[in-house]
């Protein structure tokens, strides 16, 4: 199968050939037809399979037949849960789209809202944005959807999983009621269901892996360690295996700064991005990560969402996450596009029931090695769970 069969225009295969593809991906060979079929669509897939290509490269073909001048008025609008993978859409819709005449522009906050009004004034065809700030542009009468003939809401999980329910609902009340929808999430949960049976017509189901999986391309392993040695040991592997490229996840914001400092002073460059830093200080510490400038990047699980990096070797879990599918979808950041990767957790004697959650969820159990000179200490006895409130997951990041 190439992408030279998929009913995609020479422009759009020349822009997939640039990037250096020439056989589509499970999501992007089942997806694309369909798409551009005109048919709503329920899809599940694990981070790095392609899918963002899967419904830019349709979407882009389906303006080209609707006519190739530029319109005013917005014609496809792409939701994502957060700012990094709102610029990471972005990104893919102007380099597929790199040799058509069609304007995008990406809409987020914590940045200034202008700049964006006076882009939508321009005229554009596609917009990718978060659901926060454009209804925020909506509400000052900034943006028309009367246009939008395709809707796509992009890990929709997520969106649901922070909250984003209810302005979801407002945005779907201000659009055209015939158009086409496109759905994906990484978990079919009971709330996903339910939106997919208010939100789709007739859609048609696309299932690349198995519910909750993760991608056998990413070798996982467990190191037992004592809490309060996590920062020692994640030191020693990352010089003892030279590893040079490193996502590291934490529980929390401050947790983050706390280990990312940590690296500092022990020469190992390093960047913490999460929801208090400002988006040119996550966007700048992100290209620094990518270009090698700084070795170790600290994320949250919410900062961490659209960090899109083919090669990325190596996923730290410094904390195991306290909702098992976040498990999934952090060890995902590695083992994309066909590369193999390597998922690390550094699991303390309070993380065993976490661990266990895990590895029902997933069905399978992660080999665990112990470090030599990391022993955990048989005397140390778990810490009672912390009490939490019921928002406590939005608030931490």
């Amino acid at each position: 199968m190439s992408f030279t069969t998929l009913g995609l225009n020479e422009a759009i295969l020349r822009a997939v050939a640039d990037e250096g593809y020439t056989t589509p991906t499970p999501i992007q060979h089942k997806a694309i037809p369909v798409v551009l079929e005109g048919r709503d669509v329920l899809a599940g897939a694990q981070t790095g399979t392609g899918k963002t290509a899967g419904f830019t490269l349709p979407l882009l073909q389906r303006l080209c037949e609707d006519g190739m001048q530029s319109r005013k008025k917005p014609r496809v609008l792409i939701l994502t849960p957060t700012r990094e993978l709102a610029a990471q859409v972005h990104e893919s819709v102007r380099t597929y789209g790199r040799h058509l005449p069609f304007r995008s522009t990406v809409i987020y906050g914590g940045v200034g809202i202008n700049p964006q009004i006076q882009t939508l004034r321009r005229g554009v065809d596609i917009v990718i944005a978060t659901p926060g700030r454009l209804l925020d542009l909506a509400g000052q009468k900034a943006i028309d959807f009367s246009a939008v003939q395709t809707l796509v809401l992009d890990e929709a999980d997520r969106m649901l999983d922070m909250g984003f329910i209810h302005d979801i609902k407002k945005l779907l009340a201000k659009l055209p009621k015939q158009r086409q929808n496109l759905l994906f999430s990484a978990t079919f949960s009971p709330e996903i269901k339910r939106l997919a049976d208010g939100l789709l017509n007739r859609p048609t189901l696309i299932e690349v892996a198995r519910q909750n999986a993760a991608s056998e391309q990413v070798t996982q392993r467990i190191h037992p360690v004592d809490k309060k040695r996590k920062p020692e040991l994640l030191t020693h592997l990352i010089g003892t295996n030279d590893w040079q490229q490193v996502l590291v996840f934490t529980r929390t914001k401050h947790g983050a700064n706390r280990l990312s400092t940590h690296l500092q002073n022990a020469g190992i460059t390093s960047a913490a991005i999460h929801g208090n830093k400002s988006q040119s200080a996550r966007t700048r510490a992100l290209g620094d990560f990518k270009t090698g400038s700084v070795r170790v990047l600290v994320a949250t699980d919410i900062a961490a969402r659209g960090i899109d990096i083919d090669a990325l070797p190596h996923v730290v879990n410094f904390e195991l996450p306290e909702v098992a599918e976040d498990y999934v979808h952090r060890i995902g950041r590695t083992g994309r596009a066909g590369n193999v990767g390597e998922a690390v957790s550094l699991v303390c004697i309070d993380e065993k029931g976490l661990l266990k959650n895990i590895e029902r969820l997933m069905q399978k159990r992660i080999e665990k090695h112990t470090v030599d000179g990391f022993e955990p200490d048989p005397s140390i006895a778990p810490e009672p769970p912390k009490q939490r409130g019921g928002n406590s997951r939005r608030r931490r990041r």
